[in-house]
């Protein structure tokens, strides 16, 4: 299921929470939209899943518009789609598999058939023995598990994950994720995931869209976005991202002062010694403040934050030889942002 999003707004009181977002994401991916507090990101994700109207624009799901969509019709397209948020939602006061059944109960579907959707279910998420377990003594991570199951009931063509990991720790975190591209793959779902979590974009997404004071500011392929990031908002997320090899909050900052360039190495050229062989080319020297790998599903990207001295004439050359190597340098304003 393509979603296309024409000239989106929606304004609560003063608050221009979404400002004129036009999108396309496409089908059977997983697609992130991503941004800090208060970017926009929830009343974006109501819009585009129908639980609310735009005050201007036009939202398609492949050629049919729904925004206009009412009644009957908003009902049966809003069953299709499924929604999985931070504090999972479930009901206390039913068991796993109730939990799971539920979308089904209101649909009027037949018991039997309900039984045998929940069995499927919950073996989908690792969790064919937990049916009958209350919710209170389930962890985070299998309350969330439960959730997907639940969300995936009624066969969704989309499926909305709403800072869906955000309450997780890292490992469960990481299941999570592992268990959502599973299921995208298996299921042929769209996924959009909505995040302030540049590390669920890099280990979960296919494509990104930055939001910042309701407008997108960047989108593109999760590579692209990584090695060549053009916003001040997603060089920021960059700058503390956490490392999957040193499990700290940002990349690995040795000194606070200085970091002129950011260079980032694609692939084959993190395990390269390109700065060695620059220092003996040129008459320069290097002073690294910080450096990390992030290993998207397909490459890794490294990224190092340095300082280059040196006669001007040498470091312009220094930076010429980088960008022929398929170095990305960047110049890193002095007031701190990229």
């Amino acid at each position: 299921m393509r979603i296309r999003l024409n000239s989106l707004t929606r304004t609560y009181g003063d608050v221009h929470a979404v400002q004129g977002v036009s999108l396309t994401i496409p089908s059977n991916t997983i697609f992130g939209i991503i941004g800090k507090s208060g970017a926009g990101k929830s009343s974006l994700v109501r819009l585009i899943s129908l639980l609310e109207r735009p005050d201007s624009g036009e939202v398609y799901y492949d050629d049919e518009r729904v925004d206009l969509l009412e009644k009957d019709a908003l009902i049966q397209r809003r069953r299709r789609i499924g929604m999985i948020f931070q504090n999972f939602n479930l009901f206390s006061s039913r068991t796993a598999a109730l939990n799971v059944a539920y979308p089904l109960e209101i649909c009027g579907t037949p018991k039997a058939e309900i039984k045998k959707r929940v069995a499927e279910l919950l073996e989908l998420v690792g969790l064919a023995d937990r049916g009958n377990a209350p919710v209170s003594t389930l962890s985070g991570g299998q309350k969330q598990r439960i959730a997907i199951a639940r969300a995936l009931a009624a066969k969704p063509d989309i499926l909305f994950c709403d800072e869906a990991t955000s309450a997780l720790d890292p490992q469960t975190t990481h299941s999570i994720l592992e268990l959502i591209r599973d299921i995208q793959k298996k299921m042929n779902l769209t996924v959009v995931m909505i995040t302030h979590q540049m590390e669920v974009v890099r280990d979960a997404c296919e494509q990104v869209a930055v939001l910042d004071s309701g407008r997108v500011v960047e989108q593109g392929t999760v590579e692209k976005i990584f090695a060549h990031p053009e916003s001040a908002v997603t060089k920021d997320f960059l700058s503390h991202i956490s490392s999957q090899v040193t499990e700290s909050d940002e990349l690995v900052r040795w000194s606070e002062d200085g970091g002129e360039y950011a260079l980032r190495f694609i692939g084959s050229k993190t395990g390269e010694p390109v700065l060695s062989k620059l220092s003996r080319k040129f008459d320069i020297e290097f002073n690294i403040r910080a450096g990390g790998i992030q290993k998207l599903p397909e490459k890794e990207i490294g990224t190092l934050i340095t300082d280059i001295s040196g006669e001007e004439k040498e470091v312009k050359a220094a930076l010429a030889y980088l960008r022929e190597q398929g170095i990305i340098v960047e110049k890193i304003s002095k007031e701190g942002g990229n």
